[in-house]
């Protein structure tokens, strides 16, 4: 089974309309089970914003895409816009695997919130499904992530969720949010953080991607594809810092420095 996950599309003023298109296509492709939309489709939340990313999301013709809220959306009452363009679906079945959805966007906030109520709701539907490879999405990043400064956006009861991921033996998580592809594994959990499909603001890797995973029983093997370029695996981008990249469009050396 094939799923792709893209993040932090930010239609809007850093929206790099050729960089989304050309994943698309690439994405089209590959034809996977499903795509899963980990938040902030738009930059301000605003009525234009989600008309122009709905448009665009047109393109994408796979069998089942999930699209999750993020705090961007939620500004300027983007909370009342996202339903109408995005359809939220919490819960997918896809046979061998289950992908639940947790919302981590509060109106006008930046940080994330999860709450007891759907933390809960969290653990007694994992339950539900014990013998699926159990997969959580979400925008915001439940641990901290490298290369990305001062982190006062996480998560406000990352600790009570990661308590209840853990204990529901949960497969694989996908964060997205800090635009910095990353992986952490915690017990026998691997968290697989996504970089950016199309914003211009970038960190630590400095190329548009998005990840694809493959599951085969219970297990997964996830990498990172450079939006017109290769693929490369997450132990690499870990484990090797030469692997952060400049873009080619860049002339300057402060980064060079850096």
């Amino acid at each position: 089974m094939l799923i792709v996950q893209i993040s932090d599309i930010h239609c809007g003023p850093m929206f790099n309309n050729g960089k989304f298109r050309a994943a698309i296509e690439e994405i089209n492709n590959l034809n996977p089970e499903a795509v899963i939309v980990t938040g902030d489709i738009t930059e301000n939340g605003v009525l234009s914003e989600f008309k122009i990313a709905a448009e665009e999301f047109k393109k994408l013709k796979v069998k089942k895409v999930i699209y999750i809220s993020g705090n961007h959306d939620y500004r300027s009452t983007g909370y009342l816009l996202f339903k109408q363009f995005f359809p939220f679906s919490q819960v997918t079945d896809l046979g061998d695997a289950v992908i639940v959805v947790l919302s981590s966007a509060r109106p006008d906030r930046d940080d994330g919130e999860v709450g007891h109520r759907q933390n809960l709701w969290l653990e007694n539907t994992l339950n539900a499904y014990k013998d699926k490879f159990r997969i959580v999405a979400i925008h915001h990043h439940i641990i901290p992530v490298p290369d990305t400064g001062a982190d006062q956006i996480t998560i406000v009861d990352a600790g009570d969720v990661l308590r209840s991921l853990v204990q529901s033996n949960v497969d694989l998580v996908l964060c997205g949010h800090r635009h910095r592809p990353w992986k952490w594994e915690i017990e026998k959990m691997k968290v697989i953080h996504a970089g950016s499909v199309s914003c211009e603001k970038l960190r630590g890797f400095f190329l548009n991607s998005y990840n694809v995973i493959e599951v085969n029983g219970k297990d997964a093997k996830a990498k990172l594809k450079i939006v017109g370029g290769e693929y490369l695996d997450f132990d690499d981008i870990t484990k090797k810092r030469e692997f952060i990249q400049i873009p080619e469009t860049y002339h300057g050396d402060s980064l060079a420095r850096e």
